[in-house]
């Protein structure tokens, strides 16, 4: 069964040449938005996305502006309002050393380095400077990890375990 990721939601049309607007959800919006990719379109109510092929991408204020091969008028386009955009998981490019994508991240296991279990990663937080995860206890009790180094030990996606060395104060 295909995965598959969003990386944006068409939320009106610009123009009348068949241009969308787009709220990315994405951080590699230049990557992904480049003409000649492919992009899926779910809309509401529907099981079946429409695939698009991205023809230009251009940013205007805080919006992605798009166009999709074949469709070259704002009445073409008009339906797709409220569709989201998603890609499939082998669509996603390679990331550095220790970086990974948020679905990798949640629903891992996390422990202290003497192997005292925290909670599971239930939600990623990108308020500032570091992301920060949200690890849920056993007591259902929310903990905020920051992804620091002084932190975050050990992150091993494959076996789904995150270790840690708390700072003082940090655990309950």
């Amino acid at each position: 069964m295909e995965k598959w990721f969003n990386v944006g939601k068409i939320v009106n049309t610009h123009g009348i040449r068949g241009e969308v607007r787009v709220i990315s959800r994405t951080d590699f919006a230049d990557e992904r938005y480049q003409p000649g990719n492919t992009l899926y379109l779910f809309m509401p109510g529907s099981d079946e996305p429409l695939e698009l092929t991205v023809n230009s991408h251009r940013t205007h204020k805080s919006f992605n502006l798009l166009t999709f091969e074949g469709y070259d008028n704002v009445n073409q386009v008009e339906k797709m309002k409220g569709g989201i955009l998603k890609i499939t998981e082998s669509q996603q490019g390679e990331l550095e050393e220790d970086e990974f994508y948020f679905h990798q991240i949640i629903g891992c296991f996390v422990k202290t380095i003497d192997g005292t279990e925290v909670g599971k990663v239930t939600e990623i937080l990108t308020p500032g400077a570091n992301d920060v995860w949200v690890v849920k206890n056993e007591a259902g009790k929310e903990i905020l990890i920051p992804y620091i180094e002084d932190v975050v030990k050990k992150v091993d996606v494959n076996e789904k375990v995150i270790v840690i060395d708390p700072m003082e104060g940090l655990l309950p």
